[in-house]
């Protein structure tokens, strides 16, 4: 063998080396010494984010950010919640003064490209409605005619709103809030006719309001609102973790694989579940975690149609249909790569 030929197998033997070795996330590395995780959080919307009378978070959105602490610390526990307003939120995960931003945030080309940061993946696909009081006597948004518009500042709800309204010639006044509380308030008061942003925020926010059956929401989805975690851009390893904590949730769902049946689901002779769990792979161990780390989530959390039953569906006061968030093979659009 010449010593050219030689020194390429050599080097190609370091790349394979280097492409199967964890690399060193310097975010997982700050939470695993910290000892916490810190979550970037929605102030409070029902089903989402929530904190109770004893200061508990709760919601959708918090199941992942305790999965992704089961993953790390085998500790749903772990994790502070910071509650962000929508022109706060970037700025916190810009300045790392959160490691993941897990609150309701749309994905868009000009977030990505711009802000430093990185959208991970879907976990919740919605679109942007309107909400009105029923004694309105209003049945679609293409009726409104001089309306006031409340809307939380620093949304992408303003923009669609705005190129809704002047795409069917409709007059419109924009007032802008910083937080929810100041959108809900300025609209149960009557300065405003409509609420509008996403129509699972809209679902959530109507309980918060002093009689929630007196108020309707319209049938126009006027947006798609790709919704889910976000990054700061630079650690690779640290967006993988992120991003496949969601997948290992989704897939759990999509081979049975629950809270209750999961300690049972090691023996199962399913390829695919053998991997997910760290059975007949080191996915953990290549993520900087440990090979258990999806079957900690799962036994803490349970799978992705579990978080969303008891937080936004059937078992929870909100009652959202799955519709498009159902898995793929049942007519939906949620689906996770496969862990192979």
């Amino acid at each position: 063998m010449s010593s050219v030929c030689a020194a390429a197998l050599v080097a190609i033997g370091a790349d394979a080396a280097l492409a199967q070795a964890p690399s060193t996330s310097a975010t997982l590395a700050r939470v695993k010494e910290r000892g916490v995780l810190e979550c970037g959080a929605n102030q409070g919307v029902p089903g989402f984010s929530m904190p109770d009378s004893q200061g508990r978070w709760t919601g959708f959105d918090v199941d992942y950010c305790r999965a992704l602490a089961a993953a790390i610390f085998d500790d749903p526990t772990k994790v502070r919640f910071s509650p962000l307003s929508s022109k706060d939120r970037f700025i916190a995960l810009q300045s790392s003064q959160i490691d993941v931003l897990a609150r309701q945030t749309t994905w868009t080309i000009s977030r990505e490209i711009s802000q430093g940061i990185a959208f991970t993946a879907i976990n919740y696909y919605d679109g942007q409605g309107f909400l009105v009081r029923k004694s309105l006597g209003v049945k679609s948004a293409l009726e409104f005619a001089g309306a006031t518009v409340c809307v939380p500042q620093g949304t992408t709800s303003e923009l669609n709103a705005a190129d809704y309204f002047r795409t069917h010639n409709i007059r419109y006044q924009m007032v802008a809030y910083a937080t929810v509380d100041e959108v809900i308030k300025a609209y149960e008061s009557g300065r405003c006719d409509t609420y509008t942003t996403d129509m699972s925020a809209l679902a959530g926010s109507r309980f918060l309001m002093q009689n929630p059956d007196d108020h309707i929401i319209l049938p126009e989805v006027i947006s798609k609102e790709p919704l889910g975690p976000w990054v700061r851009k630079g650690d690779a390893q640290w967006f993988d973790i992120v991003r496949w904590t969601l997948f290992a949730m989704i897939a759990a769902e999509e081979l049975g694989i629950t809270q209750a049946n999961v300690q049972e689901m090691l023996k199962s002779p399913n390829p695919e579940i053998r991997r997910l769990l760290g059975v007949d792979s080191n996915y953990g161990e290549t993520l900087g975690l440990t090979r258990d780390w999806a079957l900690r989530i799962i036994r803490h959390i349970g799978n992705y149609g579990e978080s969303f039953d008891r937080n936004l569906g059937a078992r929870s006061r909100i009652g959202l249909p799955r519709g498009p968030n159902r898995l793929w093979n049942v007519g939906g659009l949620q689906y996770a790569p496969p862990f192979r």
